[in-house]
């Protein structure tokens, strides 16, 4: 299970720099509108989530305890929308690889965070030395990514 669960891991990580790309093409498609690119992306994937609970028997009832939940519990939609945006905004402007690698890097940098202070319930793992020189390997990557190209003239 933890080998599929690193692999899955995996493939959606390859999956981000190719949502990137589609959904500027989307945003091509319509006339140029990052908003109504990132609109479009949100409305085909809530239509295929819901298909998806069809499928699986999720029981739609459970919805009914949304007014329960605190403000910041529904927030996610909210950061998943400006991923979306952000993202489809910015790889034309950047580079794919220049957007995916500035990204990774702030996972990185909030993940261990998270993972030293258990934030919102995550499991607490120490800021260990190689996680720290596996951080910073990360940080030397992105600068490579993002200026290296100035070295080489």
């Amino acid at each position: 299970m933890l080998a599929f669960s690193l692999l899955f891991a995996f493939a959606i990580g390859c999956v981000v720099p190719l949502q990137a790309a589609v959904n500027n093409q989307l945003k091509v498609g319509l006339g140029g509108s990052t908003l109504l690119a990132a609109l479009v992306s949100f409305l085909v994937g809530t239509a295929a989530l819901a298909v998806l609970a069809l499928l699986t028997g999720q029981r739609w009832q459970q919805l009914g305890g949304l007014h329960q939940l605190a403000w910041w519990q529904l927030t996610g939609g909210l950061m998943g929308a400006a991923f979306v945006f952000g993202t489809t905004l910015l790889a034309p402007r950047i580079g794919v690889a220049a957007m995916v690698s500035l990204i990774i890097a702030g996972q990185m940098m909030f993940s261990l965070l998270f993972d030293r202070f258990g934030w919102l319930g995550v499991a607490t793992r120490e800021l260990s030395t190689p996680r720290l020189i596996g951080a910073a390997c990360l940080l030397v990557g992105v600068l490579l990514v993002n200026f290296g190209d100035r070295f080489s003239k």
